[in-house]
């Protein structure tokens, strides 16, 4: 691997110093660049939302009610506390740190929870009337013991952003294949209920609820909605709030840069599918902020953006994106992507958890995942937790990434996952996949297009079919991957997957080959169709366990006919691995069966 890559990261010995250094060495050696320092508070603004608006100064005894009012105030240096409460507001700063010790800082104060969110609590509803609940339209009777409840929508709410009135679908949708996709949930209005804090489910057309209850749908102008509870309850007996904001947190100029923000929840932000990326909490194309140990729950669509937001701005020479922090996060349900970046160099992301995210079904629009960054270099991904991610990746970097490492990480339960990592479209310089674990990888495909064998037929086919997907770690057109010291188990298709891109040039002016992999000292286990699959033999494997892997579960796919070994084969003929094992575990007792 040569002596400038660091890739095994270390035992403790007491020295908790030392092994977070282990930790923080990127590809190429170096240590990444932490630029946080301490900062000394030059002042600091209160806000409690139960504080009376009359002779309100942002002190303690008089704090401001509203965070915007602090916002509008806060100069480098402040740091503006916020009481335990809900504020229904878009904080938008006005303006940023200078340096690492003259930020300003927007935090909890500490006495329970600060809830932003991008929602209204309304009231004052009545039966909906005048539309057909039978799906027949000739019916003369209407389902029984259903309550349907409507509410006009409040234009006051909206304050030039009604999300019932856009759809999710992206503003660059050249990068949309309508033949492969399900259009329904890019359709779907942007808008939606909550009842005692869970959204209720959008449907196409009005008839559509007496399917089942706890859904709603929206008339054609996006000024009434009518919805059905779940269990058919009363909602006098409930909150109900409708999302009317489109972000949280976010300032509204770009380029705002040495911002924490730290301790907040951020609810119901009606986000639409990316690109552009607009978070519910966004960084708005600034620099070096922190985001720790905030919640972002229920974004329509993407939960934290911090990178330059869309690929059709100015970029103008030597403007800094990325360099910033997000740590001990909790970001939940978003839509389509958890926390995005375009041109996000310098990223930490370390000790986050990630839950729920794709839930909108639009993996298909080429942003779905729960952390997706583009031109990645000089990243440190590493800590966090990856949970029941949905129709998208958990860590996707796309096109251009260089010198991050990925490292520590939990990836479980990826449901309708084609991967569980994606590396897309790097030529140059080397990432580091290690030490991570990577658990139930189910893929994403159509049973009906994989072809039938009968008898014989399948023994003779000259290359397998790709219908199966639902890969640990998925490299496309990407070269130099170094993937070392990880347990990757339970993916339906292969632990490790590549294949080169060779027509994919722009920008780039040469295709991607996938070769020059290392996959060194991994542990794969019960992987369905194979544990490495490499797309030529221009690769490397060694030091490698595989348990419980049955039929030829290592592979190399060019020139054909494809090669599908056994691991006695893979060092006979190939080479690789002439220092690993394989094993079979006898489930549900101690004893393992070597060879």
């Amino acid at each position: 691997m040569g002596e400038s890559y660091v890739y095994i990261t270390g035992t403790s010995d007491g020295q908790g110093d030392r092994m977070e250094d282990l930790q923080a060495i990127l590809p190429d050696g170096s240590e990444f660049d932490f630029w946080e320092q301490k900062t000394l508070w030059k002042r600091e603004w209160i806000v409690d939302a139960k504080a009376l608006e009359d002779g309100a100064d942002g002190t303690a005894a008089h704090p401001f009610p509203r965070i915007q009012q602090a916002a509008s105030l806060a100069e480098p240096g402040d740091r503006v506390r916020i009481h335990a409460g809900v504020y229904r507001e878009w904080v938008h700063p006005e303006r940023g740190g200078t340096d690492p010790w003259h930020m300003i800082s927007y935090e909890a104060f500490g006495d329970g929870k600060v809830e932003i969110r991008a929602s209204e609590q309304v009231k004052s509803f009545r039966k909906s009337t005048g539309w057909r609940l039978a799906s027949n339209p000739f019916a003369n009777t209407e389902p029984a013991q259903m309550r349907v409840y409507e509410y006009d929508l409040d234009p006051d709410l909206f304050r030039g952003y009604n999300p019932f009135g856009m759809v999710n679908i992206l503003h660059d949708r050249l990068f949309l294949e309508y033949d492969k996709t399900d259009m329904t949930p890019f359709l779907e209005r942007r808008g939606r209920i909550f009842c005692d804090g869970v959204p209720l489910r959008q449907v196409a057309l009005y008839n559509q609820m007496s399917e089942g209850d706890g859904t709603y749908w929206v008339e054609a102008n996006g000024m009434k909605v009518h919805f059905r509870l779940p269990g058919d309850a009363e909602p006098k007996d409930h909150r109900i709030e409708v999302t009317v904001r489109e972000q949280c947190f976010a300032p509204a100029e770009p380029f705002l840069s040495y911002i924490r923000v730290k301790g907040l929840t951020l609810l119901h932000a009606a986000t639409g599918a990316p690109v552009p990326q607009r978070g519910a909490l966004s960084a708005f194309r600034g620099h070096h902020w922190i985001i720790e140990d905030c919640t972002v729950d229920w974004p329509g669509c993407v939960g934290v953006d911090v990178g330059d937001e869309c690929w059709h701005h100015e970029h103008e020479p030597g403007r800094l994106t990325g360099y910033s922090v997000v740590r001990r996060c909790r970001i939940l349900h978003a839509g389509v992507c958890g926390l995005a970046g375009l041109f996000a160099r310098h990223m930490l992301v370390e000790d986050c958890l990630f839950e729920g995210i794709g839930w909108q079904k639009m993996e298909l629009s080429w942003e779905a995942g729960a952390v997706k960054f583009h031109n990645s270099v000089n990243g440190l991904i590493r800590r966090n937790v990856f949970l029941n991610t949905f129709r998208a990746d958990s860590i996707w970097l796309d096109c251009g990434n260089e010198n991050n490492r990925i490292t520590g990480n939990l990836f479980l339960n990826g449901q309708e996952q084609r991967e569980a990592i994606f590396i897309e479209c790097t030529r140059d310089g080397v990432n580091l996949i290690d030490n991570n674990i990577i658990w139930n990888v189910e893929g994403r495909f159509d049973p009906s297009k994989i072809p039938a064998e009968p008898g014989s037929s399948g023994w003779y086919k000259l290359v397998e079919n790709d219908a199966v997907n639902g890969y640990g770690i998925y490299g496309e057109g990407t070269d130099h991957l170094y993937v070392a010291h990880n347990l990757i188990g339970l993916c339906r298709g292969s632990g490790y997957y590549e294949k080169p891109v060779a027509f994919r040039q722009s920008g780039i002016d040469r295709g991607g080959t996938s070769r020059d992999a290392h996959i060194r000292n991994n542990i794969f286990y019960q992987c369905g169709n194979a544990a490495i699959t490499f797309p030529t033999r221009d690769n490397d494997s060694d030091g490698n366990l595989f348990v419980n892997m049955r039929g030829g579960y290592l592979r190399v796919m060019y020139p054909e006919p494809e090669l599908c070994l056994h691991l006695p084969a893979w060092k006979e003929f190939l080479g690789f691995d002439l220092h690993s094992q394989r094993h079979f575990v006898q489930h549900r007792t101690d004893a393992f069966w070597s060879s």
